[in-house]
Protein backbone atom coordinates (compact mmCIF):
# COMPACT_ATOMS: atom_id res chain seq x y z
CA UNK A 1 0.00 0.00 0.00
CA UNK A 2 1.32 3.69 -0.96
CA UNK A 3 2.17 6.22 1.35
CA UNK A 4 0.27 9.43 1.50
CA UNK A 5 3.41 11.25 -0.28
CA UNK A 6 3.77 8.57 -3.10
CA UNK A 7 0.20 8.94 -3.80
CA UNK A 8 0.17 12.48 -4.18
CA UNK A 9 3.49 12.17 -5.85
CA UNK A 10 1.95 9.89 -8.41
CA UNK A 11 -0.98 12.06 -8.56
CA UNK A 12 1.32 14.86 -9.34
CA UNK A 13 2.90 13.29 -12.46
CA UNK A 14 -0.78 12.49 -13.77
CA UNK A 15 -1.86 16.02 -13.40
CA UNK A 16 1.50 17.04 -15.30
CA UNK A 17 0.82 14.16 -18.26
CA UNK A 18 -2.62 15.08 -18.35
CA UNK A 19 -1.75 18.32 -19.00
CA UNK A 20 1.05 18.22 -21.46
CA UNK A 21 -1.56 15.68 -23.34
CA UNK A 22 -3.99 18.74 -23.18
CA UNK A 23 -1.55 20.98 -24.79
CA UNK A 24 -0.58 18.43 -27.61
CA UNK A 25 -3.95 18.06 -28.08
CA UNK A 26 -4.60 21.85 -29.36
CA UNK A 27 -1.65 21.43 -31.51
CA UNK A 28 -3.13 19.01 -33.32
CA UNK A 29 -5.99 20.53 -33.32
CA UNK A 30 -5.44 24.03 -34.46
CA UNK A 31 -3.53 22.73 -37.86
CA UNK A 32 -5.83 21.87 -40.76
CA UNK A 33 -2.76 19.52 -41.76
CA UNK A 34 -1.32 16.69 -40.00
CA UNK A 35 2.52 17.42 -40.70
CA UNK A 36 2.30 20.87 -39.93
CA UNK A 37 1.09 20.22 -36.61
CA UNK A 38 4.02 17.54 -35.97
CA UNK A 39 7.20 20.20 -35.65
CA UNK A 40 5.53 22.40 -32.62
CA UNK A 41 3.79 19.11 -31.29
CA UNK A 42 7.34 17.61 -31.13
CA UNK A 43 8.74 21.34 -29.73
CA UNK A 44 6.13 21.20 -26.83
CA UNK A 45 7.38 17.96 -25.97
CA UNK A 46 10.93 18.76 -25.65
CA UNK A 47 10.18 21.91 -23.47
CA UNK A 48 7.74 20.07 -20.91
CA UNK A 49 8.75 17.04 -20.67
CA UNK A 50 12.39 17.15 -21.51
CA UNK A 51 12.15 14.18 -24.41
CA UNK A 52 14.50 15.62 -27.04
CA UNK A 53 15.71 14.49 -30.29
CA UNK A 54 11.75 13.57 -31.43
CA UNK A 55 11.08 12.51 -34.63
CA UNK A 56 7.72 11.47 -36.29
CA UNK A 57 7.84 9.02 -39.57
CA UNK A 58 4.95 8.00 -41.32
CA UNK A 59 4.57 5.74 -43.85
CA UNK A 60 4.68 6.57 -48.10
CA UNK A 61 2.38 3.91 -49.52
CA UNK A 62 3.32 5.70 -52.75
CA UNK A 63 6.96 3.65 -52.60
CA UNK A 64 6.31 1.78 -49.27
CA UNK A 65 9.24 3.76 -47.19
CA UNK A 66 9.19 5.42 -43.79
CA UNK A 67 9.23 8.92 -44.46
CA UNK A 68 10.78 11.51 -42.04
CA UNK A 69 7.77 14.28 -41.34
CA UNK A 70 9.22 16.05 -38.55
CA UNK A 71 12.20 15.64 -36.51
CA UNK A 72 14.61 17.66 -33.79
CA UNK A 73 17.92 17.27 -33.59
CA UNK A 74 18.26 15.43 -36.63
CA UNK A 75 21.84 14.61 -37.69
CA UNK A 76 22.76 16.10 -41.14
CA UNK A 77 23.14 12.22 -42.64
CA UNK A 78 19.55 11.21 -41.55
CA UNK A 79 18.12 14.89 -42.63
CA UNK A 80 19.58 14.47 -46.33
CA UNK A 81 18.26 11.08 -46.77
CA UNK A 82 14.94 11.95 -45.37
CA UNK A 83 13.57 8.41 -45.22
CA UNK A 84 13.70 4.58 -43.96
CA UNK A 85 13.15 1.64 -45.82
CA UNK A 86 10.73 -0.68 -43.45
CA UNK A 87 13.39 -3.08 -41.35
CA UNK A 88 16.38 -0.66 -41.32
CA UNK A 89 17.68 0.62 -38.67
CA UNK A 90 15.50 0.68 -35.66
CA UNK A 91 13.03 2.95 -36.67
CA UNK A 92 12.51 0.57 -39.45
CA UNK A 93 12.13 -2.56 -37.27
CA UNK A 94 10.13 -1.19 -35.00
CA UNK A 95 7.77 -0.11 -37.74
CA UNK A 96 7.85 -3.29 -39.43
CA UNK A 97 7.72 -5.48 -36.03
CA UNK A 98 4.85 -3.14 -34.26
CA UNK A 99 6.67 -3.27 -31.35
CA UNK A 100 7.84 -0.66 -28.76
CA UNK A 101 11.31 -0.25 -28.43
CA UNK A 102 13.20 1.07 -25.07
CA UNK A 103 16.77 1.48 -24.37
CA UNK A 104 18.10 2.46 -20.68
CA UNK A 105 21.71 3.24 -22.04
CA UNK A 106 22.40 3.50 -25.89
CA UNK A 107 25.86 3.99 -25.02
CA UNK A 108 25.81 0.45 -23.94
CA UNK A 109 23.56 -0.98 -26.81
CA UNK A 110 26.28 -2.15 -30.01
CA UNK A 111 22.93 -0.90 -32.30
CA UNK A 112 23.71 2.86 -31.20
CA UNK A 113 27.29 2.81 -32.51
CA UNK A 114 26.98 4.11 -36.19
CA UNK A 115 24.49 6.46 -34.95
CA UNK A 116 26.55 7.91 -32.19
CA UNK A 117 29.53 8.16 -34.31
CA UNK A 118 27.62 10.58 -36.57
CA UNK A 119 26.75 13.13 -33.20
CA UNK A 120 28.96 15.90 -32.78
CA UNK A 121 31.31 14.38 -29.91
CA UNK A 122 28.36 14.18 -27.33
CA UNK A 123 29.07 11.73 -24.75
CA UNK A 124 25.89 9.19 -24.83
CA UNK A 125 26.70 7.80 -21.37
CA UNK A 126 23.25 7.03 -19.63
CA UNK A 127 21.12 8.85 -22.88
CA UNK A 128 17.59 6.53 -22.87
CA UNK A 129 16.02 6.21 -26.39
CA UNK A 130 12.06 5.30 -27.02
CA UNK A 131 10.60 4.07 -30.15
CA UNK A 132 7.09 3.29 -30.53
CA UNK A 133 4.71 2.67 -33.23
CA UNK A 134 1.76 4.96 -34.40
CA UNK A 135 -0.96 2.88 -34.70
CA UNK A 136 -4.20 3.13 -37.14
CA UNK A 137 -6.43 0.37 -35.87
CA UNK A 138 -4.81 -2.60 -36.79
CA UNK A 139 -2.42 -1.57 -38.96
CA UNK A 140 1.12 0.67 -38.23
CA UNK A 141 1.18 4.22 -40.18
CA UNK A 142 4.22 5.21 -38.37
CA UNK A 143 6.82 6.07 -35.29
CA UNK A 144 7.34 8.26 -32.87
CA UNK A 145 10.92 8.29 -31.43
CA UNK A 146 12.81 10.40 -28.43
CA UNK A 147 15.45 10.25 -26.35
CA UNK A 148 16.25 11.79 -23.01
CA UNK A 149 19.58 12.86 -21.23
CA UNK A 150 21.10 11.38 -18.10
CA UNK A 151 20.45 14.38 -15.82
CA UNK A 152 17.19 15.54 -17.37
CA UNK A 153 14.26 14.22 -15.71
CA UNK A 154 15.69 11.04 -14.07
CA UNK A 155 12.97 10.99 -11.35
CA UNK A 156 10.73 9.39 -14.30
CA UNK A 157 11.31 5.98 -15.04
CA UNK A 158 11.46 4.11 -18.58
CA UNK A 159 7.52 3.22 -18.24
CA UNK A 160 6.81 6.48 -17.40
CA UNK A 161 8.12 7.94 -20.82
CA UNK A 162 7.40 4.80 -23.02
CA UNK A 163 3.95 5.08 -21.60
CA UNK A 164 3.60 9.08 -22.53
CA UNK A 165 4.62 8.45 -25.89
CA UNK A 166 2.58 5.66 -26.75
CA UNK A 167 -0.02 8.20 -25.80
CA UNK A 168 0.85 10.88 -28.14
CA UNK A 169 0.73 8.31 -30.93
CA UNK A 170 -2.42 7.29 -30.39
CA UNK A 171 -2.94 10.98 -31.10
CA UNK A 172 -1.34 11.27 -33.93
CA UNK A 173 -3.31 8.51 -35.46
CA UNK A 174 -6.38 9.73 -34.25
CA UNK A 175 -5.54 12.28 -35.36
CA UNK A 176 -4.61 11.28 -38.90
CA UNK A 177 -7.97 9.08 -38.98
CA UNK A 178 -9.97 11.78 -38.35
CA UNK A 179 -8.36 14.25 -41.16
CA UNK A 180 -8.35 11.24 -44.19
CA UNK A 181 -12.13 10.88 -42.91
CA UNK A 182 -13.22 14.56 -43.49
CA UNK A 183 -11.04 14.92 -46.67
CA UNK A 184 -12.38 11.25 -48.05
CA UNK A 185 -16.04 12.82 -46.92
CA UNK A 186 -15.34 16.24 -48.92
CA UNK A 187 -13.59 14.04 -51.81
CA UNK A 188 -17.02 12.07 -52.24
CA UNK A 189 -19.37 15.07 -51.92
CA UNK A 190 -17.51 16.59 -54.59
CA UNK A 191 -17.21 14.00 -57.38
CA UNK A 192 -20.53 12.72 -56.14
CA UNK A 193 -19.37 9.07 -56.27
CA UNK A 194 -21.29 7.37 -54.23
CA UNK A 195 -18.46 4.24 -54.33
CA UNK A 196 -15.62 5.91 -52.94
CA UNK A 197 -13.25 2.60 -52.61
CA UNK A 198 -12.94 3.12 -56.23
CA UNK A 199 -11.70 6.52 -56.40
CA UNK A 200 -9.58 6.08 -53.19
CA UNK A 201 -7.46 3.34 -54.99
CA UNK A 202 -7.03 6.22 -58.17
CA UNK A 203 -5.89 9.17 -55.68
CA UNK A 204 -3.77 6.61 -53.42
CA UNK A 205 -5.21 8.10 -50.20
CA UNK A 206 -2.67 7.30 -47.33
CA UNK A 207 -3.20 8.10 -43.45
CA UNK A 208 -1.03 10.76 -42.08
CA UNK A 209 -0.67 12.30 -45.31
CA UNK A 210 -2.56 15.74 -47.09
CA UNK A 211 -5.58 14.67 -49.12
CA UNK A 212 -5.31 18.37 -51.01
CA UNK A 213 -3.70 16.54 -53.54
CA UNK A 214 -7.37 14.79 -54.33
CA UNK A 215 -9.68 17.81 -53.96
CA UNK A 216 -11.05 21.00 -55.99
CA UNK A 217 -9.35 21.19 -59.34
CA UNK A 218 -5.63 21.49 -58.83
CA UNK A 219 -3.75 18.65 -60.46
CA UNK A 220 -0.28 18.00 -59.61
CA UNK A 221 2.01 16.10 -57.61
CA UNK A 222 5.70 18.20 -58.36
CA UNK A 223 7.13 18.89 -54.64
CA UNK A 224 6.21 22.86 -55.82
CA UNK A 225 2.69 22.19 -56.06
CA UNK A 226 3.09 20.24 -52.84
CA UNK A 227 4.48 23.10 -51.05
CA UNK A 228 2.04 25.19 -51.86
CA UNK A 229 -0.65 22.74 -51.16
CA UNK A 230 1.15 23.21 -47.45
CA UNK A 231 0.73 26.92 -47.71
CA UNK A 232 -2.72 26.85 -48.76
CA UNK A 233 -4.30 24.51 -46.11
CA UNK A 234 -2.50 26.33 -43.33
CA UNK A 235 -3.80 29.46 -43.57
CA UNK A 236 -7.41 27.94 -44.85
CA UNK A 237 -8.41 27.91 -41.67
CA UNK A 238 -7.80 31.67 -40.78
CA UNK A 239 -9.51 34.44 -41.71
CA UNK A 240 -6.37 36.13 -43.10
CA UNK A 241 -6.07 37.98 -46.49
CA UNK A 242 -3.93 36.17 -49.19
CA UNK A 243 -2.21 37.25 -52.12
CA UNK A 244 -1.90 34.85 -55.02
CA UNK A 245 0.68 35.39 -57.10
CA UNK A 246 1.13 33.60 -60.33
CA UNK A 247 1.74 34.03 -64.11
CA UNK A 248 -1.64 34.14 -66.56
CA UNK A 249 -2.78 30.65 -66.86
CA UNK A 250 -0.71 29.38 -63.79
CA UNK A 251 -4.94 28.45 -61.99
CA UNK A 252 -4.85 31.23 -59.25
CA UNK A 253 -8.68 31.57 -59.41
CA UNK A 254 -8.60 27.66 -58.52
CA UNK A 255 -5.97 28.14 -55.48
CA UNK A 256 -8.34 30.62 -54.48
CA UNK A 257 -11.74 28.69 -54.02
CA UNK A 258 -9.99 25.66 -52.89
CA UNK A 259 -8.83 27.85 -50.02
CA UNK A 260 -12.46 28.72 -49.32
CA UNK A 261 -13.68 25.31 -49.56
CA UNK A 262 -11.27 24.08 -46.74
CA UNK A 263 -12.24 27.06 -44.51
CA UNK A 264 -14.76 27.19 -41.90
CA UNK A 265 -16.60 29.63 -44.65
CA UNK A 266 -16.92 26.90 -47.09
CA UNK A 267 -20.43 27.19 -46.80
CA UNK A 268 -20.93 30.87 -47.33
CA UNK A 269 -20.72 32.48 -51.11
CA UNK A 270 -17.47 32.89 -52.66
CA UNK A 271 -17.55 35.81 -54.83
CA UNK A 272 -15.66 36.30 -57.44
CA UNK A 273 -14.58 40.01 -59.33
CA UNK A 274 -12.11 39.81 -62.25
CA UNK A 275 -11.37 43.83 -61.76
CA UNK A 276 -9.26 43.83 -65.39
CA UNK A 277 -12.72 43.17 -66.66
CA UNK A 278 -14.97 46.13 -65.07
CA UNK A 279 -14.57 49.71 -66.49
CA UNK A 280 -13.21 52.32 -63.80
CA UNK A 281 -16.50 53.93 -64.16
CA UNK A 282 -18.44 51.27 -62.70
CA UNK A 283 -15.55 49.10 -60.82
CA UNK A 284 -16.48 50.94 -57.56
CA UNK A 285 -20.32 50.55 -57.61
CA UNK A 286 -19.71 46.96 -58.53
CA UNK A 287 -17.58 46.75 -55.27
CA UNK A 288 -19.59 48.35 -52.82
CA UNK A 289 -22.84 49.16 -54.53
CA UNK A 290 -25.08 51.95 -54.82
CA UNK A 291 -28.13 54.14 -53.30
CA UNK A 292 -30.82 54.81 -55.59
CA UNK A 293 -30.25 57.71 -57.92
CA UNK A 294 -26.41 57.74 -57.00
CA UNK A 295 -25.94 58.72 -60.64
CA UNK A 296 -27.18 58.72 -64.02
CA UNK A 297 -29.12 55.30 -64.43
CA UNK A 298 -29.34 53.93 -60.72
CA UNK A 299 -32.94 53.18 -60.40
CA UNK A 300 -33.07 51.08 -57.00
CA UNK A 301 -30.47 50.50 -54.49
CA UNK A 302 -28.05 47.92 -55.62
CA UNK A 303 -25.88 45.44 -53.10
CA UNK A 304 -22.53 45.29 -53.76
CA UNK A 305 -19.91 42.58 -53.94
CA UNK A 306 -18.48 42.80 -50.79
CA UNK A 307 -22.02 42.61 -49.49
CA UNK A 308 -22.94 39.93 -51.35
CA UNK A 309 -19.76 37.85 -49.92
CA UNK A 310 -21.08 38.76 -46.25
CA UNK A 311 -19.91 35.49 -44.35
CA UNK A 312 -17.95 34.10 -46.61
CA UNK A 313 -15.22 34.61 -49.04
CA UNK A 314 -14.29 37.26 -51.91
CA UNK A 315 -11.75 36.27 -54.33
CA UNK A 316 -10.12 39.59 -56.31
CA UNK A 317 -8.49 38.90 -59.47
CA UNK A 318 -6.03 40.84 -61.05
CA UNK A 319 -6.29 43.20 -58.31
CA UNK A 320 -3.23 45.29 -59.77
CA UNK A 321 -5.63 46.51 -62.15
CA UNK A 322 -7.58 48.79 -59.60
CA UNK A 323 -7.74 52.49 -59.71
CA UNK A 324 -5.48 54.44 -57.42
CA UNK A 325 -9.09 55.70 -56.10
CA UNK A 326 -10.70 52.82 -55.77
CA UNK A 327 -7.44 51.53 -54.30
CA UNK A 328 -7.92 54.15 -51.39
CA UNK A 329 -11.49 52.79 -50.31
CA UNK A 330 -10.28 49.27 -50.90
CA UNK A 331 -7.93 49.75 -48.07
CA UNK A 332 -9.95 51.29 -45.83
CA UNK A 333 -12.55 48.03 -46.01
CA UNK A 334 -10.06 45.95 -45.44
CA UNK A 335 -8.86 48.09 -42.13
CA UNK A 336 -12.27 48.89 -41.01
CA UNK A 337 -14.59 45.84 -42.00
CA UNK A 338 -17.10 48.39 -43.02
CA UNK A 339 -18.30 50.25 -46.79
CA UNK A 340 -20.29 52.85 -47.54
CA UNK A 341 -22.41 52.72 -50.94
CA UNK A 342 -21.95 55.09 -53.96
CA UNK A 343 -24.07 58.40 -52.99
CA UNK A 344 -24.93 56.72 -49.77
CA UNK A 345 -24.20 58.22 -45.84
CA UNK A 346 -23.95 55.34 -43.60
CA UNK A 347 -22.03 52.73 -43.19
CA UNK A 348 -22.28 48.90 -43.48
CA UNK A 349 -20.76 46.20 -41.60
CA UNK A 350 -19.26 43.65 -43.38
CA UNK A 351 -17.73 40.21 -42.82
CA UNK A 352 -15.49 38.89 -45.40
CA UNK A 353 -12.52 37.19 -46.16
CA UNK A 354 -10.39 38.83 -48.93
CA UNK A 355 -8.26 36.83 -51.09
CA UNK A 356 -6.83 38.88 -54.08
CA UNK A 357 -4.50 37.34 -57.17
CA UNK A 358 -2.47 39.46 -59.62
CA UNK A 359 -0.17 38.25 -62.29
CA UNK A 360 1.90 41.42 -61.83
CA UNK A 361 4.86 41.98 -59.54
CA UNK A 362 3.09 44.69 -57.54
CA UNK A 363 6.64 45.75 -55.80
CA UNK A 364 7.46 46.90 -59.50
CA UNK A 365 4.10 48.19 -59.76
CA UNK A 366 4.79 50.35 -56.41
CA UNK A 367 8.25 51.67 -57.27
CA UNK A 368 6.23 53.19 -60.81
CA UNK A 369 3.49 55.09 -58.54
CA UNK A 370 0.42 52.65 -59.87
CA UNK A 371 -0.69 50.72 -56.54
CA UNK A 372 -0.35 51.95 -53.25
CA UNK A 373 2.55 50.80 -50.55
CA UNK A 374 -0.10 50.48 -47.69
CA UNK A 375 -2.30 48.48 -49.32
CA UNK A 376 0.27 46.35 -50.38
CA UNK A 377 1.15 45.81 -47.10
CA UNK A 378 -2.24 45.26 -46.28
CA UNK A 379 -2.85 42.72 -49.26
CA UNK A 380 0.48 40.88 -48.61
CA UNK A 381 -0.38 39.11 -45.18
CA UNK A 382 0.26 35.57 -46.71
CA UNK A 383 1.44 35.26 -50.04
CA UNK A 384 1.13 32.04 -52.01
CA UNK A 385 2.78 31.93 -55.17
CA UNK A 386 1.42 29.44 -57.94
CA UNK A 387 4.59 27.88 -59.96
CA UNK A 388 4.03 28.11 -63.99
CA UNK A 389 4.02 25.05 -65.82
CA UNK A 390 7.55 24.89 -66.99
CA UNK A 391 8.62 25.28 -63.19
CA UNK A 392 6.93 21.51 -62.65
CA UNK A 393 7.46 19.74 -65.64
CA UNK A 394 6.78 16.40 -63.99
CA UNK A 395 2.84 17.84 -63.84
CA UNK A 396 2.18 17.52 -67.32
CA UNK A 397 1.43 14.51 -67.71
CA UNK A 398 -0.90 14.49 -65.13
CA UNK A 399 -2.73 17.82 -66.36
CA UNK A 400 -2.26 16.40 -69.88
CA UNK A 401 -4.77 13.11 -68.51
CA UNK A 402 -6.97 14.99 -66.55
CA UNK A 403 -7.67 17.59 -69.51
CA UNK A 404 -8.20 13.99 -71.72
CA UNK A 405 -11.01 12.66 -69.48
CA UNK A 406 -12.53 15.86 -69.36
CA UNK A 407 -13.12 16.28 -72.50
CA UNK A 408 -13.43 13.25 -73.83
CA UNK A 409 -16.59 12.94 -71.67
CA UNK A 410 -17.67 16.25 -72.90
CA UNK A 411 -17.36 15.70 -76.31
CA UNK A 412 -18.07 11.52 -75.89
CA UNK A 413 -15.24 10.26 -77.66
CA UNK A 414 -13.15 7.40 -75.77
CA UNK A 415 -9.91 8.63 -75.43
CA UNK A 416 -7.83 5.64 -74.34
CA UNK A 417 -4.12 6.90 -74.36
CA UNK A 418 -1.53 10.07 -75.42
CA UNK A 419 0.77 8.57 -77.57
CA UNK A 420 4.86 8.69 -76.20
CA UNK A 421 5.46 11.20 -79.29
CA UNK A 422 2.67 13.44 -78.44
CA UNK A 423 4.04 13.17 -75.08
CA UNK A 424 7.88 13.92 -75.87
CA UNK A 425 6.06 17.31 -77.63
CA UNK A 426 3.98 18.01 -74.39
CA UNK A 427 7.44 17.82 -72.23
CA UNK A 428 10.02 19.54 -74.85
CA UNK A 429 7.39 22.75 -74.74
CA UNK A 430 7.95 26.19 -72.64
CA UNK A 431 4.19 26.32 -72.34
CA UNK A 432 4.39 30.52 -71.67
CA UNK A 433 0.29 30.03 -71.36
CA UNK A 434 0.94 27.50 -68.68
CA UNK A 435 -2.25 25.22 -67.44
CA UNK A 436 -4.28 27.26 -69.99
CA UNK A 437 -2.60 26.91 -72.99
CA UNK A 438 -2.23 23.02 -72.22
CA UNK A 439 -5.69 22.77 -71.53
CA UNK A 440 -6.56 24.39 -74.91
CA UNK A 441 -4.01 21.96 -76.73
CA UNK A 442 -5.57 18.89 -74.91
CA UNK A 443 -9.34 19.82 -76.08
CA UNK A 444 -8.17 20.41 -79.43
CA UNK A 445 -6.43 17.22 -79.78
CA UNK A 446 -9.50 15.19 -78.23
CA UNK A 447 -11.60 16.68 -81.13
CA UNK A 448 -9.44 15.85 -84.04
CA UNK A 449 -8.46 12.13 -82.54
CA UNK A 450 -10.06 9.34 -84.54
CA UNK A 451 -8.56 6.15 -83.03
CA UNK A 452 -8.96 6.89 -79.30
CA UNK A 453 -5.50 8.14 -79.52
CA UNK A 454 -4.00 11.66 -79.15
CA UNK A 455 -1.02 11.57 -81.62
CA UNK A 456 1.82 14.11 -82.07
CA UNK A 457 0.11 15.52 -85.13
CA UNK A 458 -3.06 16.47 -82.96
CA UNK A 459 -1.12 19.30 -81.08
CA UNK A 460 -1.14 22.60 -82.43
CA UNK A 461 1.80 23.85 -84.87
CA UNK A 462 3.26 25.77 -81.82
CA UNK A 463 4.22 22.63 -80.45
CA UNK A 464 5.71 20.77 -83.48
CA UNK A 465 9.80 20.14 -83.81
CA UNK A 466 11.12 19.31 -87.26
CA UNK A 467 11.37 15.64 -86.43
CA UNK A 468 7.60 15.36 -85.94
CA UNK A 469 6.80 17.10 -88.78
CA UNK A 470 9.68 15.76 -90.46
CA UNK A 471 11.18 19.40 -91.50
CA UNK A 472 15.12 18.88 -90.42
CA UNK A 473 17.13 20.74 -92.40
CA UNK A 474 18.99 19.07 -95.37
CA UNK A 475 21.16 21.50 -97.00
CA UNK A 476 24.40 22.48 -95.24
CA UNK A 477 25.07 25.83 -93.23
CA UNK A 478 26.62 27.46 -96.63
CA UNK A 479 23.82 26.35 -98.96
CA UNK A 480 21.84 27.50 -96.66
CA UNK A 481 23.57 31.27 -96.18
CA UNK A 482 23.88 31.32 -99.86
CA UNK A 483 20.22 31.02 -100.31
CA UNK A 484 19.28 33.84 -98.30
CA UNK A 485 22.33 36.53 -99.49
CA UNK A 486 20.46 35.50 -102.81
CA UNK A 487 16.94 36.42 -101.77
CA UNK A 488 18.35 39.37 -99.86
CA UNK A 489 20.46 40.79 -103.03
CA UNK A 490 17.05 39.96 -105.31
CA UNK A 491 14.12 41.44 -103.05
CA UNK A 492 17.03 44.77 -102.60
CA UNK A 493 17.26 44.70 -106.71
CA UNK A 494 13.43 44.90 -106.66
CA UNK A 495 13.01 47.97 -104.15
CA UNK A 496 15.73 49.99 -105.78
CA UNK A 497 14.13 48.96 -109.33
CA UNK A 498 17.67 47.00 -110.39
CA UNK A 499 19.42 50.02 -109.85
CA UNK A 500 22.76 48.08 -108.66
CA UNK A 501 24.50 51.79 -106.44
CA UNK A 502 20.63 51.85 -104.35
CA UNK A 503 20.78 47.83 -104.31
CA UNK A 504 24.31 47.37 -102.39
CA UNK A 505 23.81 50.92 -100.59
CA UNK A 506 20.62 49.34 -99.22
CA UNK A 507 22.26 45.80 -97.63
CA UNK A 508 25.36 48.08 -96.84
CA UNK A 509 28.06 46.37 -99.46
CA UNK A 510 30.13 47.88 -101.62
CA UNK A 511 29.11 48.33 -105.60
CA UNK A 512 32.03 46.12 -106.60
CA UNK A 513 30.81 43.38 -103.76
CA UNK A 514 27.21 43.70 -105.10
CA UNK A 515 28.42 43.31 -108.88
CA UNK A 516 30.16 40.16 -108.08
CA UNK A 517 27.45 38.19 -105.93
CA UNK A 518 25.48 39.00 -108.74
CA UNK A 519 27.52 37.67 -111.00
CA UNK A 520 28.08 34.79 -109.11
CA UNK A 521 24.67 33.59 -108.41
CA UNK A 522 23.88 34.51 -112.37
CA UNK A 523 20.80 37.16 -111.42
CA UNK A 524 19.10 38.71 -114.31
CA UNK A 525 19.65 42.14 -112.58
CA UNK A 526 18.09 44.15 -115.58
CA UNK A 527 14.60 42.46 -115.40
CA UNK A 528 13.95 44.40 -112.31
CA UNK A 529 14.36 47.80 -113.94
CA UNK A 530 10.55 49.89 -114.31
CA UNK A 531 9.45 49.31 -117.97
Amino acid sequence: MKTDDEAQTDCRKELERLTVLFDLSRILDRHADLRGALGPLLELLEARTGLSRGAVTLLDRADGTLRIEAARGLGDEDRERGRYRLGEGLIGRVFESGNTLQVADISKDARFLNRAGRREARDLAGVAFYCVPIRAGDSVIGTLSAERGPSEGRERSLADDTGLLERVSAMIAESAKLRERILEERLRLRVGCPDFDDERERTGSTLGESRAEATGGIVGASAAMRAMRELMVQVATSDATVLINGESGTGKELVAAEIHALSRRSGGPLIKVNCSALPESVIESELFGHEKGAFTGAASQRKGRFELAHGGTLFLDEIGELSQQVQVKLLRVLQEREIERVGGMSTVKVDVRVIVATNRRLEDEIREGRFREDLFYRLNVFPIRVPPLRERKSDIVLLADHFAERYARKNEKPIKRISSPAIDLLMSYHWPGNVRELENCIERAVILSTDMVIHSYHLPPSLQSASSTHTEPTATLEAAISRIEKEMIVESLKISGGNMAAASRRLGISERQMGLRVHHYGIQWKLYRPT
